[in-house]
């Protein structure tokens, strides 16, 4: 799958523990992902596959893929994603004046409820995206709407957790 990736990146592919049932999961250095590997990856293992693209992390935007080729997404770290996507005034020179002042504050609240209210529709995906990977899905709803709702200072362990919740086997840690 990776094989079209130079060296030097590459080299910085790092593999989590693996999941009973061949899941994995595996990090990449920022760049090296683009859209079209998650295609790729789904077309390479026949199976639904998911991405996380984290930034700094801080705040994620999960992005699952059915074989079919339908797709959900949802973000990660909810209050970090709207500061991240709110749209700046047109006029505006310099971004740094505008941040923590109210009217940044009511755009950002704003954006904060609009992606709040995707929650459930973005918690009904990613059950459904587990079930037709074959996850014997034990979570509820209610569940997965917290853990999207929630915040973690490491957006890649709030990550994990929604895979575990989700049903995905345990990680297992390898013997040395």
């Amino acid at each position: 799958m990776f094989d079209g990736i130079r060296q030097e990146p590459k080299n910085t592919v790092q593999t989590g523990w693996p999941r009973a049932g061949g899941w994995q999961t595996v990090e990449l250095d920022h760049g090296l992902w683009e859209d079209d590997h998650l295609v790729a990856l789904v077309e390479w293992t026949g199976a639904p596959a998911c991405v996380a693209d984290v930034s700094d992390s801080d705040v994620a935007l999960i992005t699952g893929l059915w074989t079919d080729g339908r797709r959900w997404q949802a973000w990660l770290n909810l209050d970090n994603a709207a500061a991240l996507l709110t749209e700046e005034p047109d006029d505006l020179d310099d971004v740094s004046l505008w941040m923590g002042t109210p009217e940044f504050d009511e755009a950002v609240s704003g954006k904060r409820a609009e992606l709040e209210a995707e929650v459930p529709a973005d918690a009904g995906g990613a059950l459904a995206w587990a079930a037709a990977a074959g996850i014997p899905v034990a979570a509820q709803q209610p569940r997965i709407e917290e853990l999207l709702r929630s915040h973690e200072t490491f957006v890649e362990d709030l990550f994990i957790s929604l895979l575990d919740a989700l049903g995905f086997p345990d990680a297992i840690r390898p013997s040395s």
